[in-house]
């Protein structure tokens, strides 16, 4: 193994692929961890392989983006070629698959946003990636989602280093075009992020070559499996998306990447009401990707422990549940209204003898939870609620007994009295067993 590149010191080996090696290093001028690209000597040689390397280094230095590895330096040592690097430590999404076949919806939709929102940025730039798949997707302990490996890509201000009729890429994320080896646009990448979206909710990808056809025939001609055949769970909304990206006619996909990035966002919104980078770091904990201590390094503690998610019935999610709960009260609304006109209309009309009216009950009392870091919230032994959460339970006028419920942490008890249409504030840090 190398020791040493311009001012990285090589610390290990960490990765390996067909073209190149990666290597974790320390840029000692900045003190900073770095990964170093070296393409292999058995490669290096090929001039085009080379000068795509070289390409790489080029094209991805000049797009600064979140969702993209940034470049730092790039060196030529004697016949050896080195790209040095933005090192993101956590997981690519090639191993995550492996480790969870199945994301959920919400999670692979986050995923598949910021790799649009790095898409979208790069071909703004002119920049067509046109290797696209799981592991090139990486996935930070922070939440954060980096597209890498644009060795292949095609950059406007550079000539094409392929002929017509000939493919690069990884033939199961192939877009029909790029089998065919047409020109290639920024729909070729969205066809091809349709394909990961797929695989991440489906648990398999969309075209598997078998003994009658290849993979590249299916791509071609063949309509993939429906996504909620192999996955009932599947939100009809984020079916509709994958599936456009997917259209076999360029044409009939997103007119645009930020079309798809905004189709992507209408969806999350309504069903992840967080930070969409903190969803990322609990499903990451919860995988065991990453560990508790490193979680709740990224979060604030109340986040790390109260996030729940959403279980409720049917495809309207939080934010349709919101709607049909306004619509409901309109309803209610213009039915108060009605039998007030009807009542009026009634004035002097001949007396009739009137029901006995009933008071109706007086409104019950509210009580407010804030509990550092969280706690399960039980209300006379019955489980209400886990924190945190930002509306006042409402609970009957009287004495009762509240008890906080954190695994990790000591169980607290306290008697409230809750008094008719007054709110009551429990504030309350838990203490460390």
């Amino acid at each position: 193994m190398i020791e040493r590149i311009g001012n990285c010191r090589i610390v290990e080996e960490i990765g390996s692929g067909g073209m190149a090696v990666i290597y974790k290093a320390v840029q000692e001028s900045l003190n900073r961890t770095v990964a170093v690209k070296a393409l292999k000597a058995s490669v290096a040689q090929d001039s085009q392989f080379a000068i795509r390397f070289e390409r790489e280094a080029l094209s991805v230095s000049s797009l600064q983006h979140e969702n993209i590895i940034h470049i730092y330096d790039f060196h030529k040592v004697g016949g050896s070629l080195f790209i040095v690097m933005e090192f993101v430590e956590g997981i690519d999404l090639y191993d995550l698959l492996e480790k969870c076949p199945i994301l959920p919806a919400e999670v692979a939709a986050i995923i598949g946003l910021q790799v649009a929102r790095g898409l979208d940025y790069a071909h703004y730039r002119g920049i067509i990636h046109r290797d696209i798949k799981p592991a090139n997707i990486m996935i930070g302990k922070h939440g954060g989602v980096k597209l890498m490996d644009f060795g292949i890509a095609r950059d406007q201000a550079f000539g094409d280093l392929t002929e017509t009729g000939t493919g690069l890429g990884t033939p199961s994320y192939m877009s029909p075009e790029q089998i065919l080896g047409d020109k290639l646009d920024f729909r070729s990448d969205m066809f091809s992020l349709g394909i990961v979206l797929y695989q991440m909710v489906c648990g398999r990808k969309p075209f598997i070559e078998d003994d009658q056809k290849s993979v590249m025939h299916k791509i071609r001609l063949e309509k993939f499996p429906s996504p909620r055949r192999l996955n009932p769970e599947i939100p009809r909304e984020l079916e509709r998306i994958l599936s456009r990206c997917m259209e076999k006619r360029k044409e009939d996909r997103f007119k645009s990447t930020q079309d798809l990035v905004l189709a992507l966002e209408r969806f999350i919104s309504k069903r992840v009401e967080m930070n969409y980078h903190a969803r990322l770091v609990l499903f990451l904990r919860d995988q065991k990707v990453i560990t508790e201590e490193e979680a709740d390094a990224q979060l604030h503690p109340a986040v790390a422990g109260g996030y729940k998610t959403p279980t409720l019935p049917g495809p309207l999610g939080w934010a349709g549940m919101k709607r049909l709960a306004s619509l409901q009260a309109g309803i209610l609304g213009a039915m108060a209204i009605i039998l007030a006109f009807v009542h009026a209309s009634q004035i002097g009309a001949p007396s009739v003898q009137a029901a006995p009216v009933v008071a109706a009950p007086k409104p019950p009392g509210f009580l407010k939870v804030l509990v550092e870091p969280w706690a399960d919230v039980y209300v006379d032994g019955k489980l209400i609620d886990t924190t945190p959460f930002s509306r006042a339970l409402s609970i009957p006028e009287g004495e009762h007994k509240v008890a906080l419920k954190n695994p990790f942490f000591i169980e607290e008890t306290r008697k409230i009295v809750i008094k008719r249409g007054a709110t009551e504030t429990l504030k309350i840090a838990l203490a460390k067993k």
